[in-house]
C-alpha cells in the first residue's frame, strides 16, 4: 500500500491542475478584452502576477530564497519555456481560436514527450506508442486543417504557434520531472513565473510602450486576479508536486483534461464552434491520448508486479 499512495496523490494533483488549466482559455480571452490588452500582455499579467502571488505564500510561511546553482538554473529554464509556452498559446487564441488552440498545444504535448523520451534512452518505441503518434498527428492534422470560419492561413498560423506552445509545455514537464527534488515546488514556481512574465513584458513593449497598460474596472481587475491564481498559481503548483511522483509522459497524458474543459467553456461562453472534421480531429487526438495512459498504467502495473 506504501507504494501505491504517493503515485496515487501526484496523478490526482494532476488531474486537479488540468482541470483548473481549462478555465484558463476562457479566463485570457476575457481579461484581453476586458482591459484591452493584447495576447503577449495577457501572458506576461498571468505569469507574473500569479508567480507573485506564489512567492508571498512562501514569505508568509517563512520560506527561503532558493539556495545553490542547480535551483537557480531550473528557475531560469522553467521561466523561459514557461514565457514561450504561454506567449505562443495566447498569440495562437487570437488567430485560431480558444478551443483550437487550447487541444493543439496541450494535444502535442504528449507526442513530444513520447518522442523525446525514446530518443533519450536510445531505443524504438513500442507498437503502442507508434499507434498512438499516428493516431494523435492525424488527428492534429485534421484539427488545424479544418477552420471553422475558413480563414486557412489563420489556421496555419495559429496551429504552428500552438504547435510551438505545446513544444515548450512537453518540454518544461520533462525538466520538472527530471529535476523534481531540486528545490521546493512553490519556490521554484514563483521564481520562473515571475521571471517569465518579466520576459513577456519586455516582449510585449518592444513595439507597443502602452502594451501593459489595461482598461482599469472591477471586471478587469477580477479577472487578472482570477487569472493568476485559479489556472496559474493554484494549478501550476499542484502540477510540479504531481511530477514528484509521476511520470513525465504520465501528466502529458492527464493534461489532456485541459482541453475538454476549455474546449466546453470555449463553446459555452465564447460561442465558438468546429466543423465536422475537426470534431473528428479532436476524437482522435483524444483518443491518442487516452490510449497512451491507458498502455502507460499497464506498463506500470506489469512492472509492479515484476
Amino acid at each position: 500500500m506504501p507504494h501505491t499512495s504517493a503515485p496515487r496523490s501526484g496523478v490526482a494533483l494532476l488531474v486537479v491542475a488540468a482541470v483548473l488549466w481549462g478555465t484558463g482559455g476562457v479566463l485570457g480571452t476575457a481579461l484581453g478584452r476586458s482591459a484591452d490588452l493584447p495576447s503577449t500582455a495577457v501572458a506576461a499579467y498571468r505569469l507574473g502576477l500569479g508567480g507573485l502571488m506564489l512567492l508571498a505564500v512562501v514569505a508568509a510561511t517563512g520560506g527561503v530564497l532558493p539556495r545553490g546553482r542547480p535551483v537557480w538554473s531550473r528557475i531560469a529554464v522553467i521561466g523561459t519555456l514557461a514565457a514561450v509556452f504561454q506567449g505562443a498559446y495566447f498569440a495562437a487564441t487570437v488567430t485560431a481560436g480558444v478551443a483550437a488552440a487550447t487541444l493543439v498545444t496541450i494535444g502535442s504535448a504528449p507526442v513530444v514527450v513520447v518522442l523525446v523520451e525514446s530518443l533519450t534512452a536510445r531505443r524504438r518505441p513500442a507498437g503502442a506508442v507508434v499507434r498512438t503518434v499516428v493516431v494523435g498527428v492525424a488527428g492534429l492534422g485534421l484539427l488545424v486543417g479544418s477552420p471553422a470560419d475558413g480563414d486557412l492561413r489563420s489556421t496555419v498560423v495559429g496551429g504552428a504557434l500552438a504547435v510551438v506552445s505545446g513544444s515548450a509545455f512537453a518540454t518544461m514537464t520533462l525538466v520538472g520531472r527530471r529535476h523534481a527534488a531540486q528545490g521546493d515546488d512553490t519556490v521554484v514556481t514563483g521564481w520562473s513565473f515571475v521571471l517569465g512574465g518579466a520576459l513577456l513584458a519586455v516582449a510585449a513593449t518592444a513595439t507597443d510602450r502602452t502594451a501593459l497598460l489595461p482598461v482599469v474596472s472591477v471586471t478587469s481587475i477580477l479577472l487578472v486576479l482570477s487569472f493568476a491564481l485559479v489556472p496559474t498559481a493554484v494549478a501550476y503548483s499542484a502540477y510540479f508536486r504531481g511530477l514528484r511522483t509521476a511520470a513525465a509522459s504520465t501528466a502529458a497524458v492527464v493534461a489532456l483534461l485541459e482541453p475538454l474543459t476549455g474546449t466546453v467553456l470555449a463553446v459555452i461562453l465564447l460561442d465558438e464552434r468546429l466543423t465536422a472534421v475537426g470534431a473528428v480531429g479532436a476524437v482522435l487526438l483524444l483518443v491518442s491520448v487516452v490510449d497512451a495512459g491507458v498502455t502507460h498504467a499497464r506498463t506500470n502495473a506489469g512492472g509492479a508486479r515484476a
